[in-house]
């Protein structure tokens, strides 16, 4: 029930005015405790007391992105939904620079875009100070004017995604809106008008010329609107030159790219330019030195030839040699001595004796080793 939206509550942009913030960030303050204890019960007229209590504003910080007291007011604001009237009177307090952040917080989200304009660019002239949290938990100093320029120029703050809202010039464009005035523009018709007065005064001398002078005249209301006009429009066309450098920048880039690729094209073509030349020169030249190799070729096969025929001839020799020398016994071999010391052995012994038991006798006796028998 605590964190249900009032049911009297109207539906922003079509949808609950809590659903403007994050679900994770939404459940991460209904769980935190400065939600349960300080923001409980809280009413259009006592959250003024919370948010004068305020010290610094920002989303989330720490390891668990615990949230800032300041986004736990904007959620309650959101819940409640207070009167347009308080929210205005949020932004125009002086005394309480956090009470007038925190009214432009919930302006920005939930009002519309001309309103967003017309109460927020004035504070454009605060330059307070103020602290802000970090995520790492650590202060840094920015000022009034700064979260200002971050409401309306950027798409996120304090950790909550801001609605879209249309341009100022598409505003000014449909009559909605009147030209934005910058706070510098009446000391500078004030500077404008002293420097006048003196070059009146140094020109003329009569009182009565001085006078005439001091009043206004159609010429100088010209001029002044002429200037004021200047100063008027001068954002504008800054914003219309931006506008044209960064279409001038785009195109440039696609130029760029296009140059590119037509520099790949190129060194494409010349690498497969340069590549068939080279392969018509190879093959020039292969055609060019082929009959050299044919009879270089052929040179070899000849000598292989001739010297397979010759070791074919050296081989022939040497088997014919081999069987000659086989076939025909040398000189001077010692067979036919030991023929004639076998017979003369033999004659000896007495086994080649007519007789064969003389023979017989005389095997037995040389196989005894004695003498044979001599009959």
């Amino acid at each position: 029930m605590a964190n249900r939206t009032d049911p009297s509550a109207k539906s922003i942009r079509g949808t609950n005015p809590q659903n403007l913030v994050e679900k994770i960030l939404r459940s991460k303050i209904y769980q935190n405790t400065y939600w349960k204890e300080q923001c409980f019960g809280l009413t259009a007229e006592t959250l003024v007391d919370k948010a004068m209590e305020l010290d610094h504003l920002g989303g989330t910080h720490g390891g668990n992105r615990k949230p800032t007291p300041f986004i736990c007011l904007v959620m309650k604001m959101l819940q409640i939904q207070p009167d347009k009237e308080i929210v205005v009177e949020f932004i125009k307090n002086e005394d309480y620079k956090y009470v007038r952040v925190l009214g432009a917080f919930y302006l920005r989200l939930t009002g519309t875009d001309i309103d967003v304009y017309r109460y927020l660019e004035p504070l454009y002239n605060d330059y307070r100070k103020l602290r802000r949290k970090l995520g790492d938990g650590q202060y840094a100093l920015t000022h009034v004017d700064e979260v200002i320029d971050e409401l309306l120029t950027k798409d996120y703050s304090c950790d909550i995604a801001l609605p879209r809202i249309k341009k100022r010039l598409t505003i000014e464009a449909i009559g909605a809106l009147e030209p934005r005035k910058s706070a510098l523009e009446d000391d500078f018709e004030e500077e404008e008008e002293k420097e006048e007065d003196d070059q009146l005064m140094d020109t003329d001398v009569g009182a009565h010329e001085k006078d005439y002078y001091r009043g206004q005249s159609p010429t100088r209301e010209r001029g002044r609107d002429r200037k004021r006009d200047s100063h008027r429009h001068r954002e504008r066309d800054h914003e219309r030159e931006y506008e044209r450098d960064y279409e001038r920048d785009r195109g440039r880039g696609r130029d760029r790219d296009r140059e590119r690729d037509r520099d790949r094209e190129r060194h494409r073509e010349k690498d497969y330019r340069e590549r068939e030349r080279d392969r018509r020169d190879r093959e020039r030249g292969s055609r060019r030195r082929s009959p050299s190799r044919s009879r270089s070729r052929s040179r070899d096969r000849d000598r292989d030839r001739d010297r397979k025929d010759r070791d074919h001839d050296g081989e022939e020799r040497r088997r014919r040699h081999a069987r000659d020398n086989s076939s025909s016994p040398r000189r001077g071999a010692a067979e036919p001595p030991k023929k004639k010391k076998e017979k003369e052995k033999k004659k000896d012994d007495g086994t080649d004796h007519p007789d064969p038991e003389i023979a017989e006798a005389n095997r037995i006796r040389a196989s005894l080793g004695m003498k044979p028998l001599k009959l």
